[in-house]
């Protein structure tokens, strides 16, 4: 495996990161601030950069290169396969009008699956339902498929998120990377960092990802009284307090994050399922806390690697980018001390991330986590 970054800060020209080298037939993956990536020149300037590439777009919350985190950038990681190889497959929600799981049983249902690996998914954010569309790629998936990825982001506007393959980024677009070998090795983990606190409450009235009620009453006042001064500032402060959801008849809880608000209905609308009869759960956390779930995935991600690293795509909820503030950079720190220095590190904050419960194998859409997947061939 050979790969090439490079940077383009908002006003600035594209720099180099590393040595120069040309790579041959390269998956390229391109993370950028959203209304960078809409410079309709934009897809012309990268296909000149690597004219045999493969190219695939996602706009994020901020992006990741080494240790460094940028907001208003576009970063390019180009990977050059030795010995593997890779497909990659689109759908566009808005265009096919297909719902969230269709599309994602759909997609996967695409690929040859003998002998296909891993898979990574980069979802637009803005219209899918991350819950839905996990359970369709689950659905037609191989049962040893490992499927990790992320929803694309827009900072904390939540106006639009553009993602594309070989094209000018434009909304509605999900895009699923399949890799193929035996030489291929990949391991993942995922950790959040986040603790409940103040009383469960019963999910008493809600449709798909959209909260109504919780205990009989209106949800959207119940989160606004515990939020006091900060809800003048919805949707992007709920980003700091999320919602643990214990499904019925699971052991495992999953962690929500609110998306936008309804005031109309006095609604949420989350960016997965909250099913009713679920028990949901405010959550808080710490900058010490975020950082040492982000040291703690990349250990048991690391337990799991067969092969020495040689690329780590990390991505990270925007929530905890929010937390961090000013020091956001002490998760990524925390996993290279961990994972090693002579790794290429890619990835970004989003929506939503995707990957499997430790110890599990179909994948389920996360919010607040840091989801570490480790490449090496």
């Amino acid at each position: 495996m050979k790969t090439k970054q490079l940077r383009k800060l908002k006003g600035g020209e594209w720099e180099n990161q590393g040595e120069e080298s040309d790579l041959i037939n390269p998956l390229v993956l391109i993370f950028g601030e959203r209304k960078m990536l809409e410079d309709s020149s934009i897809y012309s300037e990268i296909r000149e950069l690597f004219p045999t590439g493969e190219l695939v777009f996602g706009s994020t919350s901020g992006n990741i290169m080494g240790e460094s985190v940028n907001d208003e950038s576009i970063v390019i990681t180009a990977i050059e396969f030795e010995k593997s190889t890779f497909e990659i497959k689109t759908s566009n929600i808005l265009s096919t009008k297909k719902d969230s799981y269709k599309t994602g049983s759909e997609l996967i249902s695409q690929f040859d699956q003998e002998n296909l690996k891993y898979a990574f998914i980069l979802s637009e954010g803005s219209f899918i339902n991350g819950s839905e569309l996990t359970k369709g790629l689950n659905s037609t998936a191989k049962n040893d498929l490992l499927i990790t990825g992320g929803l694309c982001g827009d900072n904390s506007r939540f106006e639009k998120t553009l993602a594309s393959y070989n094209e000018n980024p434009k909304p509605g677009e999900v895009i699923a990377i399949g890799f193929y070998g035996d030489t291929i090795d990949v391991s993942f983990s995922i950790h959040g960092g986040w603790t409940p606190f103040g009383p469960e409450r019963i999910v008493t009235k809600s449709s798909s990802n959209i909260l109504y009620e919780l205990d009989n009453q209106p949800a959207l006042d119940l989160y606004k009284r515990y939020l006091g001064e900060e809800s003048k500032n919805l949707p992007s402060s709920a980003l700091l307090y999320p919602l643990e959801v214990k499904l019925e008849n699971s052991k495992q809880s999953v962690t929500r994050t609110i998306l936008n608000i309804d005031e109309e209905n006095n609604a949420m609308i989350l960016a997965g399922d909250i099913p009713e009869g679920s028990v949901a759960q405010l959550m808080t956390s710490s900058v010490d806390n975020i950082v040492n779930a982000s040291e703690l995935a990349a250990s048991k991600a690391l337990k799991l690697k067969k092969e020495k690293t040689q690329l780590a795509i990390l991505i990270s909820c925007i929530g905890r980018k929010l937390v961090l503030d000013q020091r956001v950079e002490e998760e990524i720190e925390e996993i290279i001390e961990t994972v090693g220095e002579n790794v290429t590190y890619c990835g970004f904050y989003s929506y939503g991330e995707i990957a499997p419960f430790d110890l599990e194998v179909s994948c389920q859409l996360h919010n607040q986590t840091m989801t570490i997947t480790l490449l090496s061939e």
